[in-house]
């Protein structure tokens, strides 16, 4: 009997793109992709199965193709154009329950991967200059995306102590960039002038789009158990992300904060949050040692090479000033509205 692999999430790029790539591998027999939507683009030998990861309906599919390999790819970080933060939240945690209930009644099931982020430990004035695989958040969130994630993970290990014999990998994921990613930190680093937080310059570590699935494709056909954190070598600082996309940014000032996710929002990030706010306020770090050590991996790109390959994708970097000055004037007025 073959490798059979199941993946949802396959109506997102990164899920479809994964989904492909995965059953292009000879140690894979067959690999079934599954969502509400059908996938934007050809999934290859993938195999498209409409299924709601949210519905009980998910046990029969895996049951029937006796899946030995699910690959969790569901956990989104915005809504996107499909619905608010009350769906995502549905996708995210109920998604994860019911997908869990189906894999904890799938005796065909060896080996479960989940795509987790970073976004775990969330991002505050108290964080370590590092984060580990054992620490946990130094200040929990009351919602949006970094409480899913955290929310998730814990259904998850209550799915490792009830069914001990498969194995379970989990890849946290730093902030994944490319020339082809479209996700709320691109599209900020896609304006025209950059809005940033006063006095603060934060920490970031990027995940190439390439690692990322070359990371998952191998713990699904060679799993190895346990949480690992995955990222580029190196930190860069937001103000010299900027500097070398060529832009000019606006700081904003600390009493004006909860006015940059209404700039963010005004320019069309509309998906953009309170925790990406405090994200480009403090930034993260988290340490890669066991996705060396132990997983084996060492990703092609490290951070700035990320960020140089997907700056590629932004052109020369050269702005009209008719841009510029209109989205400064954004900036001001949102601000000046606030302070008045």
């Amino acid at each position: 009997m073959g490798r059979v692999a199941l993946v949802t999430g396959v109506s997102m790029d990164l899920g479809r793109k994964f989904a492909r790539q995965l059953a292009d591998d000879p140690g894979i027999d067959r690999v079934i992709g599954v969502d509400v939507l059908p996938p934007r683009a050809d999934l290859g030998k993938a195999q498209f199965v409409r299924a709601d990861i949210r519905n009980p309906v998910i046990a029969k599919v895996i049951a029937r193709e006796k899946v030995d390999t699910v690959v969790h790819m569901s956990v989104i970080a915005s809504p996107g154009p499909a619905g608010g933060r009350t769906s995502m939240k549905e996708l995210n945690v109920i998604g994860t329950m019911q997908l869990l209930a189906a894999c904890q009644g799938a005796q065909s099931l060896e080996h479960l991967v989940v795509k987790s982020s970073t976004s775990f430990y969330g991002a505050s004035s108290k964080d370590p200059a590092m984060f580990t695989e054992s620490m946990g958040p130094k200040r929990h969130a009351s919602t949006g995306f970094t409480k899913d994630v955290y929310e998730v993970e814990s259904y998850v290990r209550g799915f490792m102590r009830r069914r001990p014999d498969v194995s379970v990998t989990m890849i946290r994921a730093a902030n994944h960039l490319g020339p082809s990613v479209t996700s709320v930190l691109s599209s900020y680093f896609r304006l025209a002038v950059i809005p940033t937080v006063l006095g603060f310059d934060a920490r970031m570590q990027f995940l190439h789009e390439s690692d990322l699935l070359e990371v998952l494709r191998r713990v699904s056909l060679d799993p190895v158990p346990g949480t690992f954190n995955v990222a580029g070598d190196g930190v860069l600082m937001l103000s010299q992300a900027i500097r070398r996309l060529g832009k000019p940014s606006v700081p904003v000032p600390g009493f004006a904060v909860g006015s940059l996710g209404s700039v963010l929002k005004r320019a069309g990030l509309s998906d953009f949050s309170s925790e990406q706010v405090n994200f480009l306020t403090y930034g993260r770090g988290v340490d890669t040692t066991r996705m060396r050590e132990v997983l084996g991996f060492e990703p092609r790109y490290d951070t700035a090479a990320t960020f140089a390959d997907f700056a590629t994708s932004l052109g020369s970097g050269l702005l009209s000033e008719a841009r510029i000055s209109a989205a400064e004037s954004l900036v001001t007025q949102t601000l000046g509205v606030r302070r008045g």
